[in-house]
């Protein structure tokens, strides 16, 4: 069951929906440790006292805003949570927007929202109903971790999930990084549309060959052969990209063919042939504890909360 991160309420016109939100992403990066390099000894960050000079533990520590160097008022975590405001307890849904008007630079992380409790169900559901026959995302506004923040509520299968979304004044203009005017002519525009049509996948994003991690992959293979006291492995050759395009109608052109043969859409494309899938290698008894603790962190993703 994934995590509870909170509980509340979706406020929709006069109908409340208690749910529970949970996190609809996972981050499988690797995760790294410092070590002292001269013993491999863990180096750890410690709280400590300015005044006392000392360690504390967690229950010594508080929240407090420096309003001075010498003064800070003091916050606690019952404060945050009767703070004077409706979205602390409710997403509180404040207005419906066509999916077009939303720029997607806004859209931040991503929640599910589950109907908590059976008397939850028969709301959720017509909200969900809703949202799928109007084709209209809500805008919401909730308040978590010590902030109001905007939100995006959208169906996702059966479920309603939940998107942070970053206010208007916090997205920069791109206006002072837009190119300069340059001259295109409408042969080099149809040739790139035509690239961009080889190119196009109807499956989406799911299950597509190119949408895996090869870096954690080769990153997981760099640290198990370490750990067995092997030499990393080499990097395969490729063709390394063109420091600039000198004929930018060429280019286009060999990249629709290329496009093409990968599709087996004709041309004379090359035949490789497909490597052995590579199976793990066995693990050797660790020597030491700094191999250990290497192979410990090889196998660890990190989940978001």
């Amino acid at each position: 069951m994934p995590h509870t991160v909170w509980s509340g309420a979706i406020s929709f016109g006069l109908v409340t929906i208690p749910i529970r939100v949970s996190s609809a992403t996972e981050d499988h990066s690797i995760r790294f440790h410092q070590y002292h390099l001269e013993d491999m000894a863990r180096v750890r960050t410690r709280k400590v006292c300015e005044i006392e000079d000392r360690e504390v533990t967690q229950d010594e520590i508080g929240k407090g805003y420096e309003i001075s160097k010498d003064q800070i008022v003091p916050i606690s975590d019952d404060e945050l949570d009767d703070i004077p405001l409706p979205t602390a307890k409710a997403i509180e849904i404040a207005a419906f927007i066509p999916y077009s008007d939303i720029d997607p630079i806004q859209i931040g992380d991503g929640y599910y929202l589950e109907a908590d409790g059976q008397v939850a169900n028969k709301p959720y559901v017509l909200l969900r109903r809703a949202l799928e026959r109007s084709d209209k995302a809500a805008i919401a506004k909730f308040a978590w971790h010590g902030r109001e923040r905007l939100g995006l509520l959208r169906v996702k299968g059966e479920t309603i999930a939940l998107h942070a979304l970053k206010w208007p004044d916090e997205v920069r203009s791109p206006a002072e990084i837009a190119p300069k005017p340059v001259d295109i002519t409408e042969k080099e525009v149809e040739e790139a549309l035509l690239l961009v049509d080889s190119m196009t996948r109807e499956e989406g994003i799911d299950g597509a060959d190119w949408a895996t991690d090869r870096y954690t992959a080769a990153l997981e293979d760099v640290i198990h052969a370490k750990a067995d006291g092997k030499a990393p492995p080499k990097v395969e050759g490729g063709e390394e990209p063109a420091g600039k395009v000198v004929d930018l109608m060429s280019a286009l052109e060999q990249s629709v063919q290329r496009a093409k043969e990968s599709r087996g859409d004709g041309g004379n494309a090359d035949v490789h042939e497909l490597k052995p899938k590579k199976t793990a290698a066995k693990k050797t008894p660790a020597k030491s504890t700094a191999k250990k603790t290497t192979k410990k962190a090889a196998s660890k993703k990190t989940r978001s909360a």
